[in-house]
């Protein structure tokens, strides 16, 4: 899976770019928010989410972790496709679209070309309480070494655990003892969980 592209940028539209890394040109579809971020920019590290289906292959890029994750979360959603989260991030902001989420707020999000009523009500239902359970930034920031953070977080999701748990008791650790490893971090949370 490609989790990120660091090359030339070739080609750039609105709705799609071309990247060149080590003489392959790849072909990613983008939203308006990307596009914006990227003009004037002759290389970039565009973040990258996959679409495999039997008969295509496509790739989505992203400026931003935060737009790709509110993209991946869209897409989650029974009826949203890639190309509607897609439309969706080039009307609103990736924070616009999370406000009105969580502040359900059905005319905001069906005022996007595409989405109806009950895929309005349905995003809203659907999101509200994974979007809600985020930990704000001021709390993810006051750790002195996100990273390590960050990697044992994943490593604990990748294993099965849901992520609201294991930021809890990451949370907790990483207060008593800020120079943990990773290891050590992923050790201790294994206990907890």
């Amino acid at each position: 899976m490609i989790d990120y592209i660091r090359g030339k940028v070739t080609e750039l539209t609105p709705a799609f770019m071309i990247i060149e890394n080590e003489g392959i040109g790849y072909f990613l579809s983008i939203s308006l928010t990307t596009y914006t971020r990227l003009e004037g920019r002759s290389e970039f590290k565009i973040l990258v989410h996959e679409v495999i289906r039997e008969d295509s292959h496509q790739l989505f890029g992203f400026a931003d972790k935060e737009e790709r994750d509110i993209f991946r979360q869209l897409i989650s959603v029974t009826g949203v496709g890639a190309n509607t989260a897609r439309m969706m991030l080039s009307s609103l902001s990736p924070g616009e679209i999370e406000k009105a989420i969580l502040g359900s707020d059905v005319i905001t999000l069906k005022s996007i070309k595409g989405i109806g009523l009950k895929t309005a009500q349905r995003i809203i239902v659907d999101l509200k309480d994974k979007l809600g359970k985020q930990p704000a930034a001021s709390e993810i920031f006051a750790f002195t070494d996100n990273t390590k953070h960050e990697e044992a977080l994943s490593a604990l999701v990748m294993l099965g655990f849901s992520k609201s748990a294991v930021l809890k008791v990451l949370d907790r650790i990483t207060r008593e003892d800020k120079n943990l490893t990773v290891e050590d971090l992923i050790k201790k949370a294994l206990k907890s969980l």
